[in-house]
């Protein structure tokens, strides 16, 4: 084809052997640069190879377009040869082709040899720096990329718009909300957000990311907005969860008359979804139609999803079925949308079709369906077959595959799986990272996850999130954690991370598990912003440390700032539960009846109350909740089962157990847990052996040591001393203290010294140091009448200077928690 001719430019005459003049060569450069007018990549790349052959170079000015449109192509091999045509002459020196230079290897991924070819560049300017700071922030290095953006500073060049807007996404994404509000400063100063549209935009963006109502005072105070500036803002909206002001704002666009693309469709068709409102997305839909954005896959996959979030199946498989040929996206959409709706069988077998039909499973097809196997009893088998398709179709194990597939294994608590995954990933991002830290602490592995929380900084140099510091500080429990806590609570502050309230509450957590309170109600009481989820982390740790009038001091301090919520109100009840505390108990249901806490739809609160109730004695109130019940699941059976197993209504625990069964409720540990106990006090021994056995052979629960421990309790008490011995000696599992202090309890009852002090010598063995076993022995050596003994033995604590636990008293008067403290006679309310 004569290119020439086709572009409208003089016909180039033919060459001989002789190296064409320099002026010959303008008119290749000529060409060049209307192919890029035309945006004709492979028409650059044919011409510039006519070049090579005749012995040609472009110019400084057109090379770089030859560069662009190499990265464009990823024709990497071509632009590292056009890299090594350039470098002995005196183009490599330019700045524009340098430049140009650093932006193809970027582009290309290649942000290493790019970095290496800026800092050998002799002459830089600020397009240079910035097409670096580019290159970082593209590839997701927006640590490099703010540390470079500095460096700028430092050599003496001032950031134009193409720096700002780099930098805004990298302290958007490393969530520097203080550093984005600087460069928002330095806008203002230097006159950047009048006059370019790109810095206005870049702004909102970063707003965005925090706090939707800044984006939109910045987006409002702007002179000059483009189609970008309104999707970018309409995004903000939606991704705030702000679905209302995301329709009216395209409303107002309509008004003013601004020309949208596909990308605004997107957006508002997604918020219709989320607001539910079917006929609002017809609307929707009817302008895509008219102004014929139905080619755009996006917005018809989006008009997909906002239907089947309504729940308009029929308008779904409309659409679908209206597309000729659908591609990879539209099975996609329609698979992801019978998954979100529970129909699994239905997915599987759509996903079986879209396969029959030849369609080519995407990473995106593994991702979805991947997603659901949490929800199926055989979801590691189906999870495991999709990770054999991802391996045998070749499918590139990219971040988003690896996440969902690192989330798959983590949820079936696979951690062989989880790790095997984490290798295969070729670029992990920081959310890989936290899948696999959270995947580590989730199966008490500390160590493992503190050791990769260090790699990911100085091996991968990937900055840790906010999730990351949260998810590492869940690791921190015990007192052996508290230094590693505080080296992470520095790390915090050195980096600058935001002290949002979910930092925060980790933070409170970590001290409160790690037993420093003390700095755990520093940080609560420095939280400017305390949310529901602060006050509830607070109240939750002081029960973890069985400090429970705590709890109901902070409670009552919350009452006078904000309404509790049901993760309030259940963490009290346990409260209650355990204090049987059956006037804060009944406050609390009096709270719940005013808030229009509906108890037939809330079936943990109805249980907490049941439990509660039963605990503080109230069997008929617990009998009254149970019956209400208009929902139950097997807790609500477990609880009124405890309940009348506690009082030694053995009769009305089996009736309860028989009813759970007819009513198709499968039964757990914790229900023979209840039955076994109520048995060993009715003194039913043979029926609680007899339920024993059925956990065991009918109903296949492994037995815990709690229930272990029930058994020998029931032995015990009815004076079988020898036969729980045996069990004990039998049992699959090394048995631990609790198992012998059971056994030795019931000696008092049944006095057989010999026997005793055996067991006491076992329980030596586990617990050399416990006073209270000293004091059960010194009991039973008292009921047998052996006072030289007992005498014996508390002169032996005296002198080890070993104290038994003191017991503990929780009273409420009016209104006030106080605690009594055995044996203390300091408490102002003693008398």
């Amino acid at each position: 084809m004569d290119l020439s001719s086709c572009l409208n430019l003089p016909k180039l005459p033919p060459f001989g052997k002789n190296p064409p003049p320099r002026n010959v060569a303008k008119h290749w450069d000529a060409v060049i640069k209307q192919q890029a007018k035309l945006k004709s990549d492979e028409a650059i790349l044919s011409t510039y190879r006519e070049m090579e052959v005749l012995g040609l170079l472009p110019d400084q000015t057109t090379l770089p377009l030859v560069l662009k449109a190499c990265a464009r192509l990823n024709a990497i091999e071509k632009g590292r040869k056009i890299h090594k045509g350039v470098s002995g002459t005196h183009l490599i020196e330019n700045v524009r082709v340098g430049t140009a230079l650093v932006d193809f290897y970027c582009k290309c991924g290649l942000v290493e040899e790019a970095r290496d070819l800026f800092d050998e560049m002799c002459n830089r300017d600020v397009v240079s720096w910035n097409a670096m700071v580019s290159g970082y922030v593209g590839m997701g290095c927006y640590e490099k990329a703010m540390e470079l953006g500095l460096e700028m500073g430092r050599v003496g060049l001032r950031a134009n718009s193409g720096t700002v807007v780099a930098l805004l996404v990298a302290a958007g994404e490393l969530e520097r909300f203080g550093t984005g509000r600087e460069l928002h400063g330095y806008c203002l100063r230097n006159g950047l957000v009048d006059g370019d549209v790109w810095v206005g935009t870049g702004l909102v963006g970063f707003y965005a990311k925090s706090d939707a109502s800044a984006a939109s005072s910045v987006f409002e105070s702007f002179i000059l907005k483009n189609t970008v500036s309104w999707n970018v803002m309409l995004r903000g909206y939606f991704d705030a969860g702000k679905y209302l002001e995301t329709v009216n704002l395209f409303e107002s666009m309509l008004v003013e008359g601004i020309g949208f693309d596909g990308k605004t469709m997107l957006v508002v068709v997604q918020a219709c979804g989320e607001l539910g409102s079917l006929k609002l997305g017809m609307q929707i839909h009817q302008l895509s139609i008219k102004s014929e954005f139905m080619n755009d896959v996006y917005v018809v996959n989006a008009l997909i999803n906002m239907y089947s979030k309504n729940g308009s199946f029929e308008c779904v498989s409309r659409l679908f079925e209206g597309v000729a040929a659908p591609d990879a996206a539209l099975w996609n959409s329609k698979i992801s949308s019978t998954i979100e709706h529970g129909c699994y069988e239905k997915a599987m077998s759509l996903f079986a079709e879209m396969r029959i039909e030849g369609n080519n499973v995407d990473a995106r097809t593994v991702v979805i369906m991947l997603s659901m196997c949490v929800e199926l009893d055989s979801g590691l088998r189906v999870g495991r077959s999709l990770h054999a398709l991802v391996v045998k179709s070749g499918i590139r194990v990219d971040a988003a595959v690896g996440n969902a597939l690192l989330s798959m294994y983590a949820e079936m608590n696979h951690i062989d799986g989880v790790k095997a995954v984490f290798n295969q990933i070729e670029s992990e991002d920081v959310i890989s990272w936290n899948s696999y830290i959270l995947a580590l602490a989730r199966n008490e592995l500390a160590l493992e996850a503190w050791e990769q929380f260090e790699r990911m900084q100085t091996v991968r140099e990937i900055r840790p999130n906010s999730h990351t510091v949260i998810t590492v500080l869940s690791t921190c429990a015990g007192t052996e954690f508290l230094n590693a806590g505080r080296l992470l609570h520095g790390f915090v502050i050195k980096h600058g991370y935001e002290m949002n309230p979910s930092l925060s509450t980790a933070l409170t957590d970590m001290y409160m598990d790690c037993g420093d309170e003390a700095a755990a109600r520093k940080l609560f009481e420095d939280c400017s912003e305390k949310d529901l989820v602060s006050w509830n982390a607070m109240i939750a740790g002081y029960i973890r440390n069985n400090q429970a009038h705590k709890a109901l001091l902070i409670f009552d301090r919350m009452k006078t700032e904000m309404e509790p919520n049901s993760v309030t109100l259940l963490n009290l009840l346990s409260v209650c539960t355990d204090l049987a505390n059956l006037q804060t108990g009944q406050c609390l249901h009096a709270h719940l009846l005013r808030w229009e806490c509906f108890l037939d739809s809330n079936v943990a609160m109805a249980n907490a109350l049941i439990t509660m109730y039963a605990r503080c004695g109230y069997m008929k109130s617990a009998e009254s909740l149970f019956r209400n019940q208009s929902i139950r699941d097997v807790i609500s059976w477990n609880a009124i089962i405890a309940g009348y197993g506690s009082h030694g209504l053995t009769d009305e625990a089996m009736r309860s157990f028989t009813s759970m069964l007819e009513d198709g409720f499968k039964p757990t540990g914790v229900t023979f847990i209840s039955l076994l106990s109520a048995c060993s006090h009715s003194g039913l021994v043979e029926l609680g052996l007899d339920l024993f056995h059925s956990m065991v052979h009918d109903f296949n629960i492994a037995p815990e040591l709690n229930h272990y421990g029930c058994v020998v309790d029931l032995l015990g008490r009815s004076g079988r001393l020898h036969e729980a011995r045996d069990f004990i000696n039998a049992m699959p599992v090394s048995p631990d203290a609790s198992i012998w202090r059971a056994l030795l309890s019931a000696c008092r009852n049944h006095p057989d010294i010999n026997f005793a002090k055996s067991i006491f010598d076992k329980l030596m063995e586990l617990e050399p140091t416990n006073a209270g076993n000293y004091v059960l022995l010194a009991n039973i050596y008292a009921a047998a009448g052996h006072w030289p003994e007992v005498e014996q033995l508390w002169n032996f604590l005296k002198d080890k200077n070993l104290a038994k636990e003191p017991g503990i008293s929780w009273i409420s008067v009016k209104g006030q928690v106080h605690s009594f403290t055995a044996g203390d006679e300091t408490h102002p309310k003693i008398n």
